[in-house]
């Protein structure tokens, strides 16, 4: 705010019963020594609210100077500096605009509540998915906006966000410019949760077309090779077994302990995401491939990088990463895969493998009834989505019907 624009309002209003206030010094004239060459103008101090200090403030003129007569210009001195009196008795504040930004929050303390209450909502691959995401575009907030952390939240604005995007994508994906923008929304409706911002404008924001990306199926003659190789590496087999013959994910079997294996009662209890956790059987096929576990601490993971059943001190996805890398070296790369190939190819094969036995038997309803059981999907819309997805469900041949044609 300018105390000029309050002068100018306040037509040099005479000014009485003015009392001194803690917060400002009494204005003052400095006159140059009576020497009309050079310019007058009134100085005074304010209380800054974030030192605490008195600092001056930018000297006043509001045309004092245009008088060319020593009496006519110390009058008019006079009178700026009654009427400086006046707007700072009826509480005018040079700091007002601070005064308003302290009570709002920074971009710095907005980020770390919203990170600080994901993280106890959050499973620890999706938090850190979540947490590295919100960091980069903080990042480039500040490289390339001119914002700071000390920056007021509402500084970011739907535009601002829409730059960001168009970046991502640039440098990447649809898909993933889609996922960082679910990521920024989910930070914003926090904020609006916390009543930190008005509205989560970046909900309003479009989504883009993306083609999703999944592995492959491995062809029997893969799957063969696959396994020869496995054979040099028993962790990684049975790792891979365990997707294989217990459909799960990566992460799922990374996350199992010894006590979440029941040999007895042939039973696995799968800790599934932000899910209460789910219970499988094991397939007899899967208990014979086991080694003996009995008389290992059961708090000790099945799978670590050296032997079955041991500590292993690290996050849920440098586990899943390490035993990824390790199947890239020890199968991908000397089998010459492609990068549409992985572990997760072997939960898609071993479904369809299953689907089509049960099928063989039974009507296409019946065998996803039974499949639905053992892959643990939830619904059979779900479940038909993924067969669709994997081409798990394909025609006989068709060629005898072509013939008639």
């Amino acid at each position: 705010m300018s105390i000029t624009k309050e002068i100018l309002q306040n037509a040099y209003k005479n000014a009485y019963d003015f009392k001194i206030l803690k917060d400002y010094t009494e204005p003052k004239i400095y006159n140059a020594k009576g020497d009309l060459n050079k310019r007058w103008y009134i100085y005074y101090s304010f209380r800054n609210p974030i030192t605490n200090k008195l600092e001056r403030q930018t000297p006043v003129y509001v045309g004092i100077n245009k008088y060319n007569t020593l009496r006519e210009r110390k009058e008019a001195a006079k009178n700026l500096c009654i009427a400086i009196e006046k707007i700072l008795k009826n509480g005018f504040n040079p700091y007002s605009d601070i005064l308003e930004n302290k009570n709002k929050h920074t971009i710095k303390e907005s980020f770390d509540l919203v990170l600080e209450i994901k993280k106890s909502v959050l499973a620890e691959k999706s938090f850190s998915d979540f947490k590295s995401r919100v960091t980069r575009f903080k990042k480039w907030l500040f490289e390339n906006t001119g914002l700071n952390e000390n920056s007021t939240i509402d500084f970011i604005t739907k535009k601002i966000v829409i730059v960001y995007l168009n970046h991502v994508l640039e440098e990447s994906s649809p898909r993933n410019r889609n996922n960082t923008r679910i990521c920024l929304s989910m930070l914003y409706r926090t904020l609006e949760d916390n009543e930190i911002v008005t509205i989560n404008f970046i909900s309003k924001i479009n989504v883009l077309k993306a083609t999703p990306e999944r592995n492959k199926t491995y062809s029997k003659k893969q799957e063969a090779a696959i396994f020869e190789k496995l054979n040099e590496d028993p962790i990684l087999k049975l790792f891979v077994q365990f997707i294989s013959f217990n459909f799960l994910r990566p992460v799922e079997v990374v996350r199992l302990r010894l006590k979440d294996i029941n040999i007895e009662e042939q039973k696995l209890f799968v800790k599934a995401k932000n899910k209460i956790d789910k219970v499988k059987i094991i397939p007899e096929i899967l208990i014979k491939r086991l080694p003996d576990l009995k008389d290992l601490d059961q708090n000790y993971f099945l799978f670590t990088p050296n032997k079955i059943g041991d500590t292993w001190d690290t996050k849920e996805t440098n586990k899943r990463d390490y035993f990824s890398k390790r199947f890239n070296d020890v199968v991908k790369k000397p089998l010459g895969l492609g990068k549409d190939y992985g572990l997760y190819s072997f939960r898609h094969t071993y479904i369809t493998k299953l689907y089509n036995e049960l099928a063989k038997d039974s009507t296409p309803f019946e065998a996803k009834s039974k499949l639905m059981l053992i892959t643990g999907h939830s619904t059979m819309t779900a479940l038909d989505k993924y067969l669709r997805d994997i081409d798990a469900v394909l025609p006989e041949d068709y060629s005898s019907l072509l013939d008639k044609t």
